[in-house]
Parts: structure tokens; sequence; C-alpha cells
């Protein structure tokens, strides 16, 4: 019943936007957006940092300030809550990452889809990533990730390119002992670094993610 209920929210909130659509150009969606974005940021208190300023402060952002930092090529926003045990994925590694989730449509003001809750719980997104000197590609495990499930297929396992953003500045392990705590982050991801819905009916979304090493 819940998963049908989350399902009804996503139509409705997919349908709202494709109906805004019919007489909107590719540059007008893209303006709605940027304006959505500004005014989230406007009313959450965010503080933008500039990629120099995360640089200078250890690649760190301020939670008590509210800091996120702007990655200017991908328009992604990014605060780090937590970063994490273990160590970072090191380049020419393939890890198994486990994520949790919650994806708010920053357009709609509604959370689309998280496995964040009790409901959800045996479900963690589970991808496979790889570090190729630097650049992070990933795919999620088919069958095995609730994200996967809603937007993608067996032939599109493709994880949104903005979840890999945070993957440089945090560690991705396990836990070994009860004052070890997993990556956490939140992200403002816009439709061109998203899932294949957002960038289909171009809209934002707001993700807060844990990420954890598999086994």
């Amino acid at each position: 019943m819940r998963r049908l209920t989350y399902f009804i929210f996503l139509l409705i909130g997919v349908l709202a936007i494709a109906s805004c659509n019919d007489d909107e150009t590719y540059a007008d969606q893209k303006d709605r957006e940027r304006n959505a974005i500004a005014k989230f940021i406007s009313d959450s208190a965010i503080h933008v940092i500039s990629e120099e300023e995360f640089a200078a402060k250890g690649y760190k952002t301020d939670v008590s300030k509210n800091e996120y930092v702007l990655f200017q090529s991908k328009g992604v926003y990014m605060q780090i809550l937590r970063n994490g045990c273990g160590e970072k994925i090191m380049p020419g590694e393939t890890a198994t990452v486990l994520c949790r989730f919650t994806e708010k449509n920053i357009l709609t003001d509604s959370i689309q889809l998280t496995n964040d809750i009790l409901y959800y719980a045996s479900i963690v997104d589970k991808m496979t990533v790889t570090n190729n000197s630097g650049t992070f590609t990933a795919s999620f495990i088919y069958g095995s990730s609730l994200l996967c499930a809603q937007y993608g297929s067996s032939s599109n396992t493709s994880v949104p390119t903005g979840w890999l953003v945070p993957l440089p500045y945090i560690q991705v392990g396990r836990p070994v002992s009860i004052t070890d705590e997993i990556a956490k982050v939140k992200l403002i991801v816009p439709h061109d670094m998203g899932h294949s819905y957002a960038t289909a009916s171009v809209y934002p979304c707001y993700y807060v993610i844990t990420y954890e090493r598999g086994r």
C-alpha cells in the first residue's frame, strides 16, 4: 500500500510538471528550474561557498553555518554532514556501495521516494562504483535498488551523476566500532545530473544520502 502511495505521489508530480511543460521551451524549463533552486536555497537559509573556499577548508562544509559547496560546472550543491569511516575509493578500485536516501522534488516540494523508512528498511540501494583515475562511474545492481526499480530498468541501471559528486571527498567504509559513522551528505541535483525522469521533465531534486561500503 505504501509503495502504491509513493507511486501515486510520483505520478501526480510528474503529470503536474508535464502539464506545465506543454507550452514551455527547454530554455523556459531550465529558467524555472534555476528559479526553484534559488528559492529553495533562500528558504532553507543555505550559505553557498565556492570550490576554492571548499578546498581551503580542507574539503569540509560547516554544518553549523549550513554551508553547501557549489560545483559550478555541474550545478550540484553539496553539504557533507559526515565524512564517514574507513577509506576513500582509491584510483583503479571498484567497490560495492550501499546507499540509503530520501529524494525530494524541489519543484513540487514533495518527497518522491525514500528507502530510509521502516517499510523499506530491507531495500538498501546497491551500486558498483569504479574510480577511474579520479573520475567515478557507477551502475545500480538490478533488483537491489529502489531508485533503479522506480526510474530505471534491467537495461538502464545508471546511477544519477549527481550521486557520484561526493565520492572524491568522503570515506566509504563499514563501521567497526560504536563510534564509527558512515558518510552522509545533502545534495541539490539539477535535472541533467539526475535520473531519467528528472532529466526528461526538467526538475531538480534534493537528496539526503548515506554511503557505506558493501561486502
